[in-house]
């Protein structure tokens, strides 16, 4: 018989986050884009993370740090017309992994020597957590059509302290670590490495 053991999505959580660097970031745009022509931006309305019909305390805070971000950069918020249409999307998932059983008892090769410590581990071990995936689109306004997506994909650990200001600041602010642009210019710089 396998035993399994569960873990606690929080222990699971903060293991993982102490073996990794942090979200996974990732980008890509549209090569034949012409990113020199942009200056202005504005939001998509209604955004994809407000599916409720109405403004959510998480968008407000995606929109004041991409609004930061986008500004850092040289680019002008517009309500009129803008250049680039920004909208976001946000989901949770919950997640299971499943780790198998070492082969044999005990790793095998103590097999006819002596066995391992009372208690340990046989079975597979099903570790249970939430995914948190943050996905920040740039939109030309004109012609309708994504030129630039930033992707973050981490473990959550606190729920409720995933969309506090600072972390939102965070993880807005690590994403367009990975924006290769700056208004008015259509030469790519080399973005941040990947964390």
């Amino acid at each position: 018989m396998k035993r399994i053991a569960f873990v606690p999505a929080l222990a699971l959580a903060g293991l993982l986050s102490a073996c990794s660097t942090g979200p996974t970031i990732r980008s890509d745009y549209d090569h034949g884009a012409d990113f020199g022509r942009y200056r202005s931006f504005g939001f998509m309305s209604p955004l994809g993370t407000d599916k409720a019909g109405y403004s959510s305390l998480l968008t407000e805070r995606l929109k004041t740090a991409t609004r930061g971000q986008m500004e850092m950069r040289g680019y002008t918020y517009s309500e009129q017309s803008p250049d680039l249409l920004v909208n976001f999307n946000a989901k949770r998932q919950e997640k299971t992994e499943v780790t198998p059983a070492p082969p044999g008892p005990y790793y095998g090769y103590r097999a006819g020597f002596y066995g391992g410590w009372p208690g340990y581990g046989w079975g597979s071990d099903v570790y249970q957590y939430t995914e948190g995936t943050l996905n920040i689109d740039l939109v030309d306004a004109r012609r309708k059509q994504l030129v630039w997506e930033g992707v973050s994909v981490g473990v959550i650990d606190d729920v409720a302290q995933a969309s506090s200001p600072q972390n939102v600041e965070a993880s807005v602010a690590q994403i367009f670590s990975r924006y290769p642009f700056r208004a008015g210019s259509g030469v790519p710089q080399q973005p941040a490495p990947a964390k």
